[in-house]
């Protein structure tokens, strides 16, 4: 299955963590549920910040942006979010 470059860059309009490096993968699907565990590997390593104003985008390799997720809408209590690095 052929594959795409997305990158997850996480923002609350005045800091920006950028993702350099992007992660190939196939489907919308598990673009989405990176998007999630790229939030929450954020929210779990990045101090005990206010997190309600982040937001992870998810850029293709023309720089459009593909998804756009607050962290406030992240599912905390599914596990395929924070395993979806095994299903890719």
């Amino acid at each position: 299955m052929p594959t795409r470059l997305y990158r997850f860059h996480c923002t609350d309009g005045h800091d920006l963590v950028a993702d350099l490096r992007g992660r190939r993968l196939p489907t919308l699907a598990l673009v989405r549920l990176q998007a999630e565990r790229v939030a929450l590997e954020l929210m779990m390593h990045g101090g005990r910040l206010d997190w309600s104003d982040w937001w992870v985008e998810v850029y293709d390799q023309s720089g459009r942006v593909v998804l756009a997720k607050p962290f406030t809408e992240v599912r905390t209590d599914r596990p395929a979010a924070r395993d979806s690095e095994d299903a890719a």
